[in-house]
């Protein structure tokens, strides 16, 4: 029997989550964007319902293209608002185009995104050795510190919880636990 991180139910979609995805180092801009909008959504949800619902963000959202996004009408945020495919929470939605502006703004001035948001591990990802998923922290210092930023810099629903929830997906930090056969101590190559 493979060992997995102790969250992981037995819905197939979870365990390809973790298998393929969490904790793996992402450094394309449109999926550190639209990993960034997904976790905000999950503020207050659980991840399973957002990972329920990710096809459906994608295709409600024009697959996280920024460039579109910003260009968003009322009556199309009024028509996602009335999507059942997504979290209608009007805050949350609105939030989406907020942080595509940002994340352009962020883009321009760093030349990418993943310039920006892997600076706040110095580029490189972070390999915690916990030995049970209660000892996983939910805010560390950095996700306090990149919340202030993203904050500042012009982005919404990026509290420090969902800051510490979205390097681990992005896997800027690896906390897979050490008896998961996904922890890098577990990994022949």
């Amino acid at each position: 029997m493979t060992n997995r991180c102790a969250w992981v139910t037995k819905e197939q979609a979870y365990i390809d989550y973790h298998d393929k995805e969490w904790g793996v180092p992402v450094y394309d801009d449109r999926h550190l964007f639209e990993m960034l909008c997904l976790e905000g959504a999950q503020a207050g949800l659980s991840w399973w319902t957002i990972l329920q619902k990710r096809e459906n963000y994608r295709k409600a959202f024009d697959n996280f293209d920024a460039q579109k996004i910003v260009c968003y009408t009322d009556e199309k945020l009024e028509a996602l608002r009335e999507n059942p495919g997504i979290v209608r929470n009007r805050l949350k939605i609105q939030s989406v185009v907020t942080n595509a502006k940002a994340f352009l703004k962020i883009q321009k001035e760093y030349g990418t995104f993943s310039n920006y948001i892997w600076g706040f591990v110095d580029h490189a990802p972070i390999t915690n050795h916990w030995a049970t998923i209660e000892e996983v922290p939910t805010t560390t210092e950095i996700s306090d510190i990149m919340s202030k930023r993203l904050k500042k810099d012009g982005f919404k629903f990026v509290g420090s919880t969902i800051c510490y929830s979205y390097m681990q997906a992005v896997g800027m930090v690896n906390d897979h636990t050490l008896d998961c056969f996904c922890h890098p101590t577990n990994k022949s190559d």
